[in-house]
């Protein structure tokens, strides 16, 4: 019975993570992501020569540095998108993923503060902002760098070690809950869309998804006790949907926190990492 229900879910999941990672549609959506900034451009300009309907300009901004912020925030939407088609993937695969959303947020929060700037830029009176703009790009930078160190000390994936069967069964229940974490992002996606359209203010729906993805952790840690019930897989995967919920917190954090929560995040998910492949390496060993 849940071989077929796991069959089921390959089935529909397999070609939807095909075609995202098809090089024809990166090459699209890469040209897309160019038209769309240009696009951008064109109507804050439009915006701001009174050529707009009121109706329009209500939603378009006047400053030509947010079109900087709205093609990074379609380029956070599309990572996002491969980080849920990551999850079935090894456990410290999909935190790495996380970690690179964390970098691209950062650095997205820098260019934000760009909106707020006159034209042409000043550095008089926008020193506060210059200092956030400092603190996230320099942040951005260390996570990246740490996140380089992150993939450089993983080791085989623990997912191996399972059984044929189970690791199938284990692969098929991330993918479904990876199918369910899309629907729920287009759904919350699409709302955003049509508030914003409406001018009704609303919290980023980014971050409100990114609770989602701290809760899709936990349920994975408690999927994978019923394939691998042993200590060391429940403490270590424990762990890191730990430094997920660091980096959820990172996001709700105020300039300068948001920066050293997400550093204490990525050393802690660094140390996890060699802690368990160093100290447990015979315990690794007897499982192969």
């Amino acid at each position: 019975m849940m071989n077929t229900v796991y069959e089921k879910i390959t089935y529909l999941f397999d070609p939807l993570h095909h075609q995202w990672e098809h090089e024809k549609l990166a090459r699209k959506i890469s040209v897309g992501l160019v038209v769309f900034f240009l696009v951008g451009l064109f109507c804050i300009e439009l915006r701001r020569l009174g050529l707009l309907p009121d109706s329009l300009a209500a939603v378009i901004p006047q400053s030509h540095f947010s079109a900087i912020e709205m093609a990074f925030t379609v380029v956070l939407i599309l990572e996002v998108i491969s980080l849920i088609f990551t999850l079935p993937c090894s456990f410290s695969r999909s935190v790495g993923k996380q970690f690179e959303l964390l970098a691209l947020i950062l650095l997205r929060n820098a260019f934000k503060e760009l909106s707020d700037f006159p034209e042409p830029i000043s550095f008089a009176g926008n020193e506060e902002a210059i200092l956030r703009i400092l603190s996230d790009g320099f942040g951005a930078l260390i996570i990246f760098a740490l996140l380089g160190i992150y993939y450089l000390i993983q080791k085989k994936k623990q997912d191996e070690t399972m059984s044929a069967v189970d690791l199938f069964g284990f692969v098929a229940a991330k993918k479904g809950l990876a199918l369910l974490l899309l629907a729920a992002f287009i759904i919350m996606g699409i709302r955003s869309a049509w508030l914003t359209l409406h001018g009704v203010e609303h919290a980023d729906f980014l971050h409100d998804f990114y609770t989602l993805l701290i809760l899709a952790d936990v349920l994975v840690v408690l999927i994978s006790q019923c394939f691998q019930p042993g200590f060391y897989a429940v403490f270590r995967n424990s762990g890191f949907a730990l430094a997920t919920v660091i980096i959820r917190i990172a996001l709700a954090a105020p300039p300068y926190f948001n920066v050293l929560l997400g550093i204490a995040a990525a050393l802690f998910a660094i140390s996890l990492t060699i802690v368990s492949q160093q100290l447990f390496r015979r315990q690794l060993a007897g499982r192969r």
